[in-house]
């Protein structure tokens, strides 16, 4: 398979003292590897010391920002690779392998990820008199890069140095989050939220069916009966589900599922037959075969490296 590399062309120079200011508050407000809520609820920092092998997570719709290293995250045959030069949108939850790249205990990975609000994107669009803009682009694939700005650089600065003080998060955070998203909704990925928070368009539509699979993803799914909710044809939704997630709803459902078990193995201790059954498989030894496929090893022996810390942050 030929894979395709999204990289654009650097906009800045990568000694930017912005982007310092920006990697030294981050590293100062996560000591240690991981991931890491922060005070303000959309915004999450990662830090990891070490590159890693490639990953297999499931990726919410978001701004990913890398202050520091690299990171490349590969989705069918697209890799798409992100620095401090460039930024990640990722427009619909999507499963999805990523690889950190650059890392060391030095000069550790760190990033930003900013949860986007299809709501707040919908109003900024309203007061633009934006509209869902170019259609020919509706039901692209929904994860993509761009070159950061300096405009885009001075907000999510801007936000990262509200953390340092609290109280003032309720009340200047959401203009923070605001700005950033309309500094993105401006740039060279906005179509990729108009198209979102489009209603009748067809990434809109891509995202409600893949928030019908999240909800139902331990039952049997029948692609006419949801393309019928979706008020799609068969044939239609599973055009517009390829083109948008690189995968079909019936391997998008698989890929939760295997996720969803995993998480339950991990956080819950749960034995790999009952996390399958969970999730719904009925074989046992299926479930252990698509596993090991999607993650590189049999479920416990996976489970057992990730507990012993042998698996890289997402």
């Amino acid at each position: 398979m030929q894979l395709h590399t999204d990289h654009p062309r650097e906009a800045r120079a990568v000694d930017d003292p912005r982007q310092q200011e920006l990697a030294e508050r981050v590293a100062r407000l996560v000591p240690a590897d991981g991931v890491h809520p922060s005070a303000w609820a959309p915004l999450t920092l990662i830090r990891a010391s070490a590159p890693n092998q490639g990953l297999p997570s499931v990726y919410e719709p978001s701004l990913c920002v890398v202050v520091q290293g690299s990171k490349r995250t590969l989705i069918g045959d697209r890799v798409f690779h992100y620095d401090p030069l460039n930024y990640l949108v990722v427009s619909v939850t999507l499963p999805a392998v990523g690889q950190i790249l650059e890392a060391s205990p030095e000069q550790p990975y760190l990033c930003l990820r900013l949860a986007i609000d299809t709501e707040e994107v919908a109003r900024l669009m309203l007061e633009l008199g934006q509209d869902g803009g170019d259609e020919s682009r509706d039901g692209e694939l929904g994860m993509c890069v761009a070159s950061m700005s300096g405009e885009l650089l001075d907000a999510l600065l801007r936000l990262v140095c509200l953390l340092d003080t609290p109280r003032d998060l309720p009340v200047l955070a959401p203009a923070a989050s605001r700005e950033i998203q309309y500094r993105v909704l401006m740039g060279g990925l906005g179509h990729q939220l108009r198209h979102l928070a489009v209603h009748d368009g067809r990434t809109h539509r891509v995202a409600r069916a893949i928030d019908w699979i999240r909800s139902n993803y331990d039952r049997t799914l029948r692609v006419d009966s949801l393309a019928e909710a979706m008020h799609m044809s068969p044939s239609s939704l599973h055009h517009q589900f390829k083109a948008v997630t690189a995968m079909s709803p019936l391997q998008f459902q698989k890929q939760l599922r295997l996720h969803e078990a995993r998480r339950l193995m991990f956080s819950e201790g749960m034995e790999a037959a009952v996390a399958a059954h969970r999730v719904g498989y009925e074989s046992p030894s299926q479930f252990s075969r698509e596993y090991r496929r999607l993650f590189g090893a049999p479920p416990r022996r996976e489970v057992k490296a990730m507990q012993a810390g042998g698996v890289g942050t997402v």
